[in-house]
């Protein structure tokens, strides 16, 4: 293990050393690993958008051993999905990638405050030989304390199993504008909150330079702190992420270009930032194209490309 893995173990002190283990099994895996960056494909837009929308791009991505094969292929630190694509292809693969079971979701097919369903369990996470659970929480949502308290005992339970806790970070809900949902202040908050909740890594949007709250907005303005830039608005996030002390990756986002996509990029490794979860914008490309373009992604985070 090099030291750049180990100073970062060093900040979860009060879990196992299961728990520990399986936090470097993510660091140490890859073509970032040992680099303290991470790259990690997530797959459960066919459960949250439906299957047309999230394959017919890539009709290859209908089969869930290809999103195996794209994340092996490409050298990611991981592949999360929800409990039925990582069934489809958990033994196939055994060991090969480390595995990062979504144990909640919802479907776009009814309007109302979002609160996913639990979708699975630590012991099917165990089974499938995953490294961590993953979470989404909704700050925003009027039901959000239902999440929170959700992944309060889900993580208490993996941890005392040795996995790791991932947990999604998404602001939206009728509490929030749909400007608010990625505002500077809304975002960092939601880092914040996710650490609080005891994630060892969390994942949000890159936020915007939209203040949401009024009383936020007067303490940017009088602390002058600086957003103006999308790296200082991630170095913000990652501050408000215990100061830097927990991992904390980024959104790929809707589908875009993929010179917009590099500049987010070097925005979050500018920032500070640990690295990116990207979905749509790899798996909806040919596997090759895919392959080539986590490739770039994980080659800026590790400075071989500009």
């Amino acid at each position: 293990m090099n030291e750049r893995v180990r100073e970062i173990l060093g900040w979860y002190a009060s879990d196992s050393p299961g728990t520990r283990a399986s936090l470097a099994r993510l660091l140490s895996h890859g073509r970032l690993g040992g680099t303290g960056r991470l790259v990690i494909l997530p797959v459960d837009q066919g459960f949250e958008h439906g299957p047309a929308r999230s394959f017919a791009a890539n009709a290859a991505g209908y089969d869930p051993r290809y999103h195996f094969e794209l994340a092996i292929g490409a050298g990611c630190n991981a592949y999360a999905a929800p409990l039925g694509f990582l069934e489809a292809g958990a033994a196939e693969f055994a060991g090969e990638i480390p595995l990062i079971l979504k144990l909640n979701n919802s479907d776009s097919l009814a309007g109302g405050e979002p609160c996913p369903a639990l979708t699975g369990s630590v012991d099917e996470a165990l089974r499938l030989g995953c490294a961590a659970i993953g979470f989404t929480i909704y700050p925003g949502s009027t039901l959000r304390n239902t999440m929170y308290e959700e992944i309060r005992a889900l993580g208490e339970e993996a941890k005392r199993k040795g996995l790791a806790v991932v947990v999604w970070s998404y602001p939206r809900g009728s509490g929030l504008s749909k400007e608010g949902e990625t505002a500077i202040d809304v975002v960092a908050y939601a880092a914040q909150i996710a650490c609080q909740l005891g994630a060892h890594v969390v994942k949000v949007k890159l936020p915007t330079s939209h203040i949401e709250q009024a009383a936020a907005k007067k303490v940017y303005e009088k602390e002058r702190v600086p957003i103006a830039t999308l790296a200082e608005r991630v170095r913000h996030v990652v501050q408000s992420a215990f100061n830097g002390r927990r991992i904390l990756i980024f959104s790929g986002g809707e589908a875009k270009d993929t010179a917009s996509i590099f500049d987010e990029v070097r925005a979050v490794r500018d920032g500070g930032g640990f690295g990116s979860i990207i979905g749509r914008n790899s798996f909806q490309r040919p596997r090759k194209e895919a392959i080539d373009f986590l490739q770039t992604v994980m080659d800026i985070y590790a400075g071989r490309t500009k």
